[in-house]
């Protein structure tokens, strides 16, 4: 079971077992800054995500969204309003400020804000954007081992926008800055758990391309069923498909979809759950789900507007091998809560050394 936050201690790095694994998103702060990532990994994250972008001047960036609009002060730098582009992303015309469209040092200029108003606004104008060596850096420094979760964000618009020497693409770039930290490794082999990764993509020809330059363990994301593939234009039906699974197996790990794909919700209530991840097991995929949020907005009735009771559905009952979180912190506390033996060789000392204390009281307490 994989913790990944932005991605609950279930995935065991010092072992070849999968107990869990929890990544971490932290969206309930502004995302992707090197203050959340940090912050991530001490509430716990086995693995810490970002989204990567590229600067006008080609420089990998972490952050979420082509444009700045939503979670930058960019509004309140004048010097930038002849800066506004309007540009096809997907099929649509999109118009706002694009980091293509600014160099590293432009970009650094900006502060970002946390994008929900019903969340901490507390921390807006703080922190700058990092660039995706910063984000790698803060997982290597911490002090245990902590994975990365990195999503090579709309290749096709990057690669269509941003040109790189000797005609190198986005894929090329992002995997180099890998293998420059010493990124390699099929899925838990020693190398791999020495400096953990996953790489995602919602473009399946990106993750295919990826799979020739670096044997690390790749998952493509899947969206709702309404939103086709970003490069493929192919239906949710299609990629989620056995025949497509068959295909797929032999470029990725795994799979990254939308939670509601997998258990359909009407009125806020789940439904009858689909064979996705049976049929993912089949084809040895791994189903890592995004993205749990605590907040009563986010929690489907079915769990009593209770976080601990999302997780544990997902975890016992769907059976998924890896979470996407907001929340970090809580679905770490579950994890210790609910495996308590998973905490390691010093954390089970103390837990019996609780136990036998208890045991004392009890004793003394009819003597």
């Amino acid at each position: 079971m994989i913790e990944v936050n932005n991605h609950c201690k279930l995935f065991d790095l010092t072992t070849s077992h999968i107990e869990g694994q929890v990544v971490n998103f932290l969206r309930r702060l502004p995302l992707h800054t090197r203050y959340i990532c940090k912050r991530a990994i001490e509430e716990g994250a086995d693995f810490i995500e970002t989204d990567i972008l590229a600067s006008k001047d080609g420089i990998l960036i972490c952050f979420h969204d082509l444009t700045l609009d939503a979670t930058t002060d960019i509004a309140q730098h004048k010097k930038f309003e002849s800066r506004k582009r309007t540009y096809e992303v997907q099929g649509k015309n999109i118009t706002g400020y694009f980091t293509i469209d600014f160099t590293l040092e432009e970009l650094k200029s900006l502060r970002v804000n946390q994008r929900s108003p019903f969340r901490d606004q507390q921390y807006n104008g703080k922190f700058s954007i990092i660039i995706f060596e910063d984000f790698i850096s803060i997982a290597l420094g911490a002090p245990r081992v902590v994975g990365i979760y990195p999503e090579i964000k709309n290749p096709v618009f990057i690669n269509q926008h941003v040109k790189w020497p000797i005609g190198k693409k986005f894929e090329d770039k992002f995997v180099d800055t890998l293998k420059k930290y010493g990124y390699k490794g099929t899925y838990l082999s020693k190398q791999w758990l020495k400096q953990p990764a996953f790489i995602q993509s919602f473009a399946p020809t990106s993750l295919i391309y990826i799979s020739h330059l670096t044997d690390l363990p790749k998952i493509l994301l899947i969206d709702d069923a309404t939103t086709p593939t970003q490069d493929t234009n192919q239906s949710y039906w299609e990629i989620t498909s056995n025949s497509y699974f068959d295909f797929i197996k032999d470029y990725v790990v795994g799979i990254g979809p939308w939670k509601d794909s997998i258990v359909p919700a009407s009125n806020n209530y789940l439904q009858t759950p689909t064979d996705l991840v049976t049929r993912s097991h089949a084809y040895n995929l791994q189903v890592h789900p995004f993205t749990c949020r605590n907040e009563n907005v986010f929690l489907h009735f079915n769990f009593s507007q209770d976080p601990y009771n999302e997780y544990e559905y997902w975890i016992k009952k769907i059976g998924v091998d890896g979470l996407f979180t907001d929340f970090t912190g809580s679905l770490h506390h579950y994890q210790e809560w609910t495996n308590p033996f998973s905490m390691g060789e010093e954390s089970a000392s103390k837990l019996l050394d609780k136990i036998a204390y208890m045991i004392s009281k009890f004793r003394n307490s009819y003597n």
